[in-house]
């Protein structure tokens, strides 16, 4: 049995292809490494260079490792970027994303665990999101995953694709000191990388309805979300239902300052944040139900959030003497 992961040598994707090894699953990388990374993929996993748009080379891949399901974690995942790139972010995320069903179906491979975001859900107007929450995406980037999502379906109902979407939150931390997140765009990098250049890092608004005044979000270790993936693939694979969607988020939720905190205590870098306007957009607070996935993928908080951050810190600090 192996499974392909699609954006296998991303930051997530290479802590699931880690996770899968861990458990004795066989798993085939294919990524156009337009952001992935060559290093993060282990030697012991064939790499496939390539893009999911490109249907004639995903379908051979599958063939040619014998794949019996796909995680897919490839397309372009910057929010605020796709409202200046929407025809870009619908080209990989939606056409990508038909592409490889297509050739899915071509070679007869029938379970997916796909890679969505809590961006689907836009600004929900509740304290703790679930399952239940309408979505209202506010970027192209949100509609494109859950346009996924309705891909996904209606290929189940046409030809009996055995699929679930995970719905992420803030993913931060490391599982491995050799792989981190490298996104510009990302809190917990924006951060690291401003201290580790000698600049003050920045908080965008401390005037929103929350106890400290600073954006509330929803923080989850990358580690858990990797396993939890292994869990819906397992799943997949074993015929057991799952749900549609899932939400991975804690329950929980951390602000903006208290993030700078914990940096600042992790990498013993004592700094004062810069305060900067609110970015237009930015709700108040989003903290997610992760219910759903305790009850059927092993989904669980292992992590503290100092700890997220301390692992965090030390992937960084070991790309930097690499």
């Amino acid at each position: 049995m192996t499974w392909m992961v699609t954006g296998g040598a991303g930051y997530i994707g290479s802590h699931v292809v880690k996770a899968f090894g861990e458990v004795g699953l066989h798993t085939v990388v294919l990524d156009d490494l337009s952001s992935g990374h060559e290093a993060f993929v282990p030697a012991s996993v064939p790499l496939v260079r390539g893009s999911i748009l490109d249907t004639p080379l995903v379908r051979h891949a599958l063939t040619e490792h014998d794949v019996t399901g796909v995680v897919h974690l490839a397309g372009f995942k910057y929010a605020g970027v796709s409202v200046q790139r929407p025809l870009h972010t619908y080209e990989q995320n939606v056409t990508g994303t038909v592409h490889l069903l297509e050739a899915m179906a071509d070679v007869g491979v029938d379970a997916l665990v796909f890679s969505s975001s809590a961006a689907t859900y836009g600004i929900p107007h509740t304290n703790l999101v679930t399952e239940e929450t309408p979505t209202s995406p506010e970027s192209p980037y949100g509609e494109s995953k859950l346009i996924g999502e309705w891909l996904l379906r209606d290929q189940g109902v046409a030809t009996g694709l055995r699929h679930t979407s995970l719905r992420y939150f803030n993913v931060v931390g490391s599982g491995s000191p050799e792989l981190y997140d490298t996104s510009p765009h990302n809190l917990f990098p924006l951060v690291l990388e401003a201290l580790v250049a000698g600049r003050t890092p920045r908080i965008n608004g401390v005037d929103y309805d929350t106890p400290d005044g600073t954006c509330v979000r929803d923080y989850v270790h990358v580690a858990d979300l990797a396993h939890s993936h292994v869990a819906a693939a397992r799943g997949l694979a074993d015929g057991r239902p799952l749900e549609r969607v899932y939400n991975l988020g804690s329950g929980q939720g951390a602000s903006v300052r208290h993030i700078m905190e914990t940096m600042a205590e992790v990498t013993g870098i004592d700094f004062e944040p810069e305060i900067g306007p609110r970015r237009p957009g930015d709700p108040d607070r989003i903290v997610a139900s992760g219910e759903l996935a305790a009850r059927d993928l092993d989904w669980q908080m292992r992590y503290t959030l100092r700890e997220m951050a301390a692992s965090a810190w030390q992937a960084r600090q070991r790309a930097q003497t690499a």
